[in-house]
């Protein structure tokens, strides 16, 4: 609790509460050093590039190489998009971000009866290879990243990409990017899945093999608490059940007989950036250091890089509204600086065709003081505090393993006023383990 400074407000009138972050966490008038006096700095925070990674997880961050931006583009044909990325690459985007339509995404061809209508709509048509390659024609995949948000069908189109990689002539081992791959994020929140638990989680560890042997530098899963976010989680929901995802992961790998070192460092993850600048800074760096925790202390990790959370942040989709353009820009700004503050390893903006987007989004965001110091937030009381609300139980808020409580529920709903009231009350969830 801060300390009185009601003789500091003399007869100032303050507004009538509640006072809270986005999600619903109270917020005192002031912070001072006395709400941090048990703070551990090497233990609890530690220096960027150190354990537990709180402050980042390289010692110079966007000092030594600026985060990657792609923006999530993906409409019409293979070749639409194939006209858009060389103009994204063109004017200084780093990689790529695919957006495929719903039919591909529920593995539907287009002249499928049921893709009547989504054809091309909200990404791009890959119906076969010949697509593929028309979709990355001209493009060195052994030069450039890229991502691909498939979850489903994330194991074909990823066969897809390797080939034709194969026929340009690259290697495998040099080529970099991630797929999704996260299927049970969609269970819960974006429902395009296909197959049951079991054999879905099956082709999930089967990459985790094939990737760890023949892809080394390929992510082959992109844990996910964005679509939970858009869903209508609080940022503690969405960080509970992303966190506990990338448990079950790991646990269906080892109980296939993997070891947790052989997959675990190209393990990443993918957060939702929302307005509460400091609530959600505070969201990406508990997630750090609640990861560090299970990686050594649950799974006994020895390599180093199976304990760093890399993640990657898009902008709020569901805080933008078609009415209101201009303001979408700021938020989608205030939302930029969230994931730099985080700091995040890579970002994008939902891209839509807006071209005057781009040079929003891309020019600016690297001319910022952001970017100039390692940890760019330097660990302010505020954060702190947020922090260990999330990772220590503060508020009731986390369960014995260090884990913030999720709802109890399958599903995640909006909470009303009321409700996030009771937000304290949650206990974590246990999930499915066969289907």
């Amino acid at each position: 609790m801060a300390k009185d400074v009601s003789d500091r407000v003399g007869k100032g009138v303050e507004r009538t509460g509640p006072f809270t972050t986005v999600s619903g966490v109270p917020i005192e008038r002031l912070y001072t050093p006395e709400d941090i006096a048990d703070l551990d700095y090497k233990k609890e925070l530690g220096d960027p590039g150190q354990p537990p990674y709180t402050r980042g997880i390289y010692p110079t961050m966007y000092r030594g190489k600026h985060w990657t931006m792609r923006q999530f583009s993906g409409f019409g044909t293979a070749a639409d998009t194939n006209e858009r990325f060389h103009y994204l690459l063109k004017h200084g985007q780093d990689g790529l971000s695919v957006a495929f339509h719903l039919p591909t995404l529920m593995g539907l061809d287009s002249d499928d009866p049921m893709s009547e209508g989504e054809v091309g709509k909200c990404g791009v048509a890959i119906d076969s290879l010949a697509d593929m390659e028309t979709l990355f024609k001209g493009l060195p995949l052994d030069k450039i990243s890229t991502s691909m948000t498939t979850n489903a069908p994330a194991t074909i189109l990823w066969s897809m990409y390797l080939v034709v990689a194969e026929k340009q002539g690259a290697d495998w081992k040099k080529l970099r990017g991630t797929i999704q791959n996260d299927i049970l994020k969609e269970y819960i929140a974006q429902k395009t899945y296909i197959f049951p638990p079991r054999p879905s989680m099956k082709l999930i560890v089967d990459t985790f093999e094939f990737g760890s042997r023949h892809v080394p530098q390929w992510n082959t899963i992109s844990i996910s608490g964005y679509h939970i976010r858009e869903a209508g989680s609080t940022a503690l929901q969405e960080l509970a059940f992303t966190l506990y995802d990338g448990i079950e992961y790991i646990e269906w790998a080892r109980r296939s007989g993997l070891d947790v070192d052989e997959f675990a460092p190209r393990l990443s993850f993918f957060f939702n950036a929302h307005n509460d600048l400091f609530e959600e800074i505070a969201k990406y760096r508990a997630a750090r250091k609640i990861w560090y925790k299970i990686m050594t202390e649950r799974f006994h990790c020895k390599n180093p890089r199976s304990a760093i959370l890399r993640f990657h942040t898009q902008t709020a989709g569901c805080s933008l509204t078609a009415q209101q353009p201009y303001n979408n820009i700021v938020r989608t700004a205030i939302q930029a600086a969230d994931g730099t503050c985080g700091p995040n390893r890579s970002s994008n903006a939902a891209d839509s065709r807006a071209r005057k987007r781009h040079h929003e989004y891309c020019g600016p965001s690297r001319r910022i003081v952001f970017r100039r110091a390692a940890d760019a937030r330097h660990g302010e009381r505020l954060l702190g505090l947020f922090r260990q609300a999330g990772c220590d139980g503060g508020n009731g808020c986390g369960n014995r393993e260090g884990i913030p409580a999720a709802r109890n529920s399958r599903r995640v709903v909006r909470l009303s006023k009321g409700d996030r009231a009771q937000r304290k009350d949650y206990r974590g969830s246990e999930r499915i383990r066969d289907g």
